[in-house]
């Protein structure tokens, strides 16, 4: 696979990864809505509640956005985020009222829901149960679809401005972080899997130790 480096491609890789979350996590209860990437300020994404957020000849749809400027993070975190967004979508299909206060309080309701489909779930006292990381049925989930960082991400350090006609000020773009899995490779046949942690692991076919991918 390509690396993930251009605004078009990352496009499709995240509707890819929404019906690959739809399947294993949700039964394909889903249908797919228009998968956006834009500036989220103080937050990694976000459901829209109206099933016309985008129309067109073919009806409306939901929309579900990836802040644009956390895209380089780890992708276990980047498919913990929009399966996030996909419980809050799941529950209001179902009719279940799953945050309060304008939306921004998480209640129990998206506790239970997101810890049930692939989701580590934490209080804060401002907006409920809604810090979300990926539990180990989800890094399983991205080791086995060989799913891979997202490198390229929209420039929203502290004092980035886009002023005129293409004059840009501000600061580099931050580079990503590191991945928490880790991938080996048979140095004979080139065969390749991930881990999530350190390993002792040896290509069979070949009968050799699997080295660490710098």
């Amino acid at each position: 696979m390509k690396e993930l480096t251009s605004y078009n491609r990352v496009a499709g890789y995240l509707n890819k990864i929404f019906d690959l979350l739809n399947a294993t996590f949700f039964e394909n209860a889903l249908s797919r809505p228009t998968i956006t990437i834009q500036s989220t300020p103080r937050a990694y994404g976000h459901f829209s509640l109206r099933e016309d957020t985008w129309v067109s000849k073919l009806g409306g749809t939901h929309e579900i956005n990836v802040g644009a400027g956390t895209l380089a993070r780890p992708i276990e975190e980047v498919v913990a985020t929009l399966l996030h967004e996909m419980v809050h979508y799941y529950n209001y299909e179902r009719g279940v009222q799953d945050c309060s206060r304008g939306g921004t309080y998480h209640n129990k309701r998206f506790k239970a829901e997101a810890e049930a489909r692939g989701l580590v779930v934490e209080h804060s006292e401002r907006n409920g149960w809604n810090r979300t990381s990926p539990n180990e049925a989800l890094l399983d989930f991205v080791i086995n679809n060989g799913l891979t960082d997202i490198l390229i991400n929209r420039n929203e350090e502290s004092g980035f401005q886009i002023t005129g006609t293409g004059t840009h000020n501000g600061f580099p773009i931050s580079l990503p972080k590191k991945s928490s899995t880790r991938k080996y490779i048979c140095p004979c046949c080139g065969m390749s899997v991930r881990a999530t942690r350190e390993v002792n692991i040896a290509c069979m076919d070949c009968d050799e130790a699997m080295v660490l991918a710098s």
